[in-house]
């Protein structure tokens, strides 16, 4: 049973209805255009960790680079067609297209660097793109996929569906993948040049906000928010604060054990607390792997200097040492407080 939302987060139906019937009638032109690339024609950036890591920021900073191709709130709404999407994109925004400023502050969209529990505003902002996942996958949330059940994901779909916008964009495509975070070599057997960057941050800070998140989306602390890493149906059991510690620290073990199996150049562990004082190293650290991919990057970072990180504790004594003992059962790293 699907859980219940704040009215923040309630799904707009309107909307929902319209998209239906708008991706319903362009899927069929799309297939009809040609010829389309069913290879990625450039390396594609996939973001992953756990929920209130920070790669939603990490994320926008991708995107307001200019380097990569990303999902945005526009492109979104064309998850069954994304090449017409992204052409529509570039008509609408791209100041080439801007003939005598017809569409005037349409073509200017300077990136914000804020968001709501991962979305964010502005048509031109990084979007989950969970309905273009959807399309190929099995699953509807983000969780382990069994041999039988990752058996039936579209790869063929989806690394067709990315060629088509690296193809319209002429650039790597970067996005989400939290979806497949648990399943990271089928993905890497898809899509072949694909970098993995798992984002990590302080596991009682993650684990603090990630419970602000259940009461803000749900209204309940009780209610389960995001990702399921395989040991989802044994932290059901338990209470709340254990069970987002668990979520948060299993997911970063999970993905750090995929890590290990793979060609060095498939990944990059990215400490959130350095990639909010020094955002440039990082920007190096992925250039490096990207060039090891086969893509050009720029050796001048060009970027906002830092990013504000948020180390402030927010509950009550009990809580804070609930949270910390959790995190101690998981393994984690606590700050002093």
């Amino acid at each position: 049973m699907p859980q219940t939302r704040t009215d923040e987060f309630k799904r707009n139906e309107s909307l929902e209805h319209l998209l239906t019937e708008l991706n319903g009638a362009l899927a069929g032109a799309e297939r009809g255009i040609g010829p389309l690339p069913d290879q990625p024609p450039f390396p594609t950036i996939l973001i992953v960790g756990a929920p209130r890591s920070g790669t939603t920021l990490l994320m926008q900073w991708l995107a307001s680079s200019g380097l990569v191709a990303y999902p945005s709130n526009l492109l979104s709404r064309f998850y069954a067609a994304p090449y017409i999407g992204a052409r529509i994109q570039q008509l609408f925004t791209d100041p080439q297209f801007n003939f005598r400023g017809e569409l005037g502050e349409l073509t200017a969209h300077p990136m914000a660097f804020q968001s709501e529990l991962g979305k964010t505003q502005g048509a031109l902002q990084p979007n989950e793109f969970w309905y273009f996942w959807r399309r190929f996958l099995p699953n509807v949330d983000a969780e382990w996929l069994n041999p039988e059940r990752a058996a039936q994901v579209d790869s063929a779909g989806l690394r067709s569906g990315i060629a088509h916008i690296q193809h319209a964009f002429g650039m790597p495509f970067a996005a989400k993948g939290i979806i497949l975070q648990y399943n990271l070599e089928l993905l890497r057997r898809a899509l072949g040049r694909v970098l993995f960057v798992h984002t990590r941050r302080n596991p009682y800070f993650n684990t603090q906000s990630l419970l602000d998140a259940r009461v803000r989306f749900h209204g309940s602390i009780e209610a389960w928010f995001s990702v399921k890493p395989p040991e989802y149906e044994e932290l059901l059991r338990r209470d709340p604060v254990t069970q987002a510690a668990g979520q948060v620290l299993c997911t970063q073990q999970r993905i750090e054990e995929q890590f290990a199996a793979m060609p060095a150049e498939h990944h990059l562990t990215v400490d959130h607390s350095l990639f909010c004082t020094d955002p440039a190293s990082v920007f190096h650290a992925i250039g490096a792997k990207m060039k090891a991919l086969g893509a050009s990057w720029p050796d001048a970072y060009a970027g906002p200097p830092a990013f504000l990180e948020n180390t402030v504790v927010t509950v009550d004594a009990s809580m804070r040492d609930a949270i910390l003992k959790a995190c101690s059962e998981f393994g984690g790293v606590a700050p002093r407080t």
